[in-house]
Order: C-alpha cells, then sequence, then structure tokens
C-alpha cells in the first residue's frame, strides 16, 4: 500500500475461519464461498489437518509444495472430483489427462506457448484492447463495471487468437454456453474435494447442459473446415495445435483432442484473464498513488497509442501490480489433489487415499511466507527473482505449471496499461466487491469505478 492510501486500510480479503465448526456449519459456509471454510491458522501454519469424512491436509510449506508439485508429481494426481467437475466441458484435455497422456499433450502443445508464438498474436491484443477503451470512452464519466468490460474483452482476444474470427465459429453462442457452464459448474461444494461422504448433501451436483454439448458440435466444425480450407495470415492457436505433433512419437491431435484442448484455452484463458484484471482495477483504484505512478509509466511509453506487445519489456511497474493482483486473488484460489501412496509432507503422516488441498490463497496471505501479506504492495515484485517460486503460485508449478502463463501475462499488461493511460479510475462509494471463489476467485457484485479521461 503506498504512503497516500488511507492509514490502516487493506483491499477486501476473504474472513478466514478463526474457531472449528460443525460439519453442518461449514457446508453452508462452503455454498457460500469455498475459501471461507479455510481456517485462519492456515496462514501461520506450514500444514494445517482435519477430517470430514475422509482426512484431508492444507499445504502452505514451500518444501511440501515443491513435493506435491515437481518431486512426487504422480503421488498427487488431480482429485477425482476436480476431473469429474471439469471434463464434461474439456474432456481428457491437458488440463485434466495424467500420466502418460497429459505428458505426449504437453509436448505437443508447449511449442505453441513460445515467445515468437505469442508475440505474433499481440496485434489481435491490441485491437480487442482499444475496443474496450473506446467502449469505456464511451460510456461517458460515469461507474462502469470494470469485471463485464474485462471479461467481454479476453473472450474477444481468445475467440480472435484460437479461430482468428472464422465464419464457422458462432461466438456469441460459445460465449454463453461458457458462462452458463462456469456458473453451473461453480456449484461443487468443497465436500467434495475434501472427501466427504455420500450421505453429505451437495449443493448443486453438476450435469452436462446442453450448451455444452452444442459448443462442441460447433467447435468440431470449425475444426473440420479448417482442415479443409486452412486460413491464410499469421497461424492462430488453432493452426498451430493442428500443425503440432508429439516429438516422440508423431502422433497428433484428432478432432475431439483439439476440440477438448481448444475449449479448455477459451475457458481458461479468457476466465482468468478477466478477473486478474478485474482485481488489478480494483487495486489501482484503492490505491490512487499506485495508480498515478502506473499511468505515468504508460503514458511516457505508449504516448497515446495502445500497447502493443514489444512494449511490455518497458512497463515493469504495470506488471509488477498485476503480480500482485494475482497473489492477493488468485484465479485459482485453492487445489486439490489426492495421494496414490503413503508419504511425509512438512512431518505429517500421508496416508494413500487422503486428500491434499494446496490453499493458494492462504500461501499468498501467509505470515510466515510475506510481509504484512494482506497490503498491496506491487513493489514486491519489483526482483522477481527474490520471490520463492513456491510461495508464489497463481499458475501453479512444476511440469504441470499453466502453459498459457505467458500469454495470460502478455494480454493483461497489454489491457491495464492502455486503460490506465486513458483514464482515472475511482471507487464508487459503497460498492467494494466481494472476493467469492466457487469455481473462481471473482469480486462479487462487480469491480464499478468511474472512469474519466486523463
Amino acid at each position: 500500500m503506498s504512503d497516500t492510501a488511507l492509514p490502516h486500510a487493506l483491499p477486501v480479503r476473504v474472513p478466514l475461519v478463526k474457531e472449528e465448526t460443525g460439519i453442518w456449519k461449514s457446508l453452508q459456509m462452503a455454498r457460500k464461498n469455498v475459501l471461507g471454510i479455510i481456517p485462519e491458522a492456515a496462514t501461520r501454519l506450514p500444514i494445517v489437518s482435519g477430517k470430514t469424512g475422509k482426512r484431508w491436509h492444507m499445504v502452505m510449506d514451500p518444501g511440501g509444495i515443491r513435493q506435491m508439485l515437481l518431486d512426487r508429481l504422480d503421488t498427487y494426481p488431480k482429485s477425482v472430483v476436480t476431473k469429474n467437475l471439469l471434463q464434461p466441458a474439456i474432456g481428457e484435455s491437458l488440463f485434466i489427462a495424467e500420466g502418460a497422456n497429459w505428458r505426449w499433450q504437453r509436448r505437443t502443445a508447449a511449442p505453441v506457448f513460445t515467445h515468437r508464438n505469442m508475440m505474433n498474436l499481440a496485434p489481435i491484443m491490441t485491437a480487442a484492447t482499444e475496443r474496450c477503451a473506446d467502449r469505456i470512452a464511451a460510456a461517458g464519466p460515469r461507474a462502469v463495471n470494470l469485471l463485464d468490460e474485462m471479461v467481454t474483452t479476453t473472450f474477444d482476444v481468445i475467440a480472435d487468437v484460437t479461430f482468428s474470427g472464422d465464419g464457422t465459429f458462432d461466438r456469441s453462442s460459445i460465449h454463453r454456453a461458457i458462462e452458463d457452464y462456469i456458473s453451473n459448474a461453480g456449484k461443487i461444494s468443497l465436500f467434495d474435494i475434501m472427501g466427504a461422504p455420500d450421505w453429505v448433501p451437495r449443493p448443486g451436483r453438476m450435469v452436462q447442459g446442453t450448451a455444452m454439448r452444442d459448443t462442441k458440435a460447433i467447435a468440431d466444425r470449425a475444426i473440420e473446415a479448417r482442415a479443409a480450407r486452412p486460413h491464410d495470415g499469421v497461424p492462430d492457436l488453432l493452426d498451430l495445435l493442428m500443425a503440432g505433433e508429439d516429438p516422440e512419437s508423431g502422433r497428433k491431435m484428432t478432432t475431439t483432442e483439439l476440440r477438448d484442448n481448444l475449449l479448455t484455452f477459451i475457458v481458461a484463458g479468457h476466465e482468468t484473464t478477466a478477473l486478474t484484471l478485474a482485481w488489478s482495477m480494483y487495486l489501482v483504484a484503492f490505491d490512487p498513488a499506485a495508480q498515478d505512478r502506473a499511468r505515468a509509466e504508460a503514458q511516457s511509453v505508449l504516448q497515446g497509442r495502445p500497447a502493443r506487445g514489444d512494449d511490455i519489456q518497458h512497463l515493469p511497474f504495470i506488471r509488477q501490480i498485476i503480480d500482485e493482483a494475482l497473489r492477493l486473488y488468485p484465479p485459482a484460489g485453492m487445489v486439490s489433489r489426492t495421494a496414490m501412496a503413503n508419504d511425509v509432507l512438512c512431518g505429517r503422516e500421508i496416508r494413500k487415499g487422503d486428500t491434499c488441498i494446496i490453499p493458494i490463497y492462504a500461501v499468498h496471505r501467509s505470515k510466515l511466507l510475506w510481509d504484512n501479506p494482506d497490503a498491496f504492495r506491487p513493489e514486491r515484485f519489483a526482483d522477481r527473482k527474490s520471490v520463492d517460486r513456491y510461495t508464489y503460485l497463481p499458475f501453479g508449478d512444476g511440469p504441470r505449471i499453466c502453459i498459457g502463463a505467458s500469454f495470460a501475462l502478455q494480454e493483461a499488461v497489454i489491457i491495464l496499461a492502455t486503460v490506465l493511460s486513458r483514464f482515472k479510475f475511482v471507487p464508487v462509494a459503497g460498492k467494494n466487491p466481494d472476493p467469492v471463489m466457487i469455481l473462481t476467485l471473482r469480486p462479487d457484485g462487480g469491480v464499478w469505478l468511474t472512469a474519466e479521461l486523463a
């Protein structure tokens, strides 16, 4: 937090549990906000364990997290409930697959996300950002919900970089289906994640809806049309994936595998980046001094034009704001794994079948790992090498670190720099967002800011 911000003021945060709660009270809390059942002790201890039908452990210690995500990756696969939750939308794609099935897909997809390919896609991000800024300007000096605006903008980007505006791709239908899927998928209870017995009621068990089946059919048709008639110009994600093959086996993705991975990129690629940007906008409105510094940096570099890919290296403070937003409000605030063998984490016995949770929200706010962890301090990331990688996990880590991390960060810097160079954002009184995680950590109620020309 800057020196000019209100003394002792802190940005909004989730109230963590300070006392043990019974199963029914915990259920009510989980229905409202999955993060609400994290014990406050998780910000003061390396590991917290309990039992809700099944033994569970929350691991905050960087060494323990490294064991789960790197050293013993195959011992801690994604939990069954995570797979059941997402499989209806994204099948056996990179995000879901395990073992050999994951490895060949990762080897095939990794070249898609090279720096060169990402820079080639940057003009699409710039064009979508210009449209975003024009919409904000056209709305006049009044309150704007920046969450909605960021969702629209990042979906524009992902749709264009996925299918290059191909006429066979029904953008509005897919957007509606994905929004519907995310809202329904979000009704899962944390009791599923923790392995509670079946007699415990679950709110809104998810079923695959017609809209998602229609979306898969739309994507399949677009893939088949592209195979029949390749498009000219800069290769988009579909072109790059279709051309890709596993360097070890020579295997290429089928239409179904292409579709599931493209839908993974669309679902994950616009929702998480939109949330990161919405929280970044909230934070710069919360701290006017940080906003002024970021605007000065952006205006100095951009000189009145929208940001481009080659500007990113010259916008370090903008990037620091995004890094700090990802620390305070990680889109995936909690990840769950199932232990496949007996083990020891942080000196604690782990039994085969135990649920092991990395509560990323608590790791990022741990008093053992961060100085004044609830405060907004972008300068924490002025020297990225000083940050222990297993204390900061907005994209996960290890071999399964998010494949699209560089894409997301490039897009976020381009959008944030452009809008901050053009507008001054002021909070709307009484409209603070509420951080609520159901499927992702969203600013419930929206991010309402007044946008004035800078």
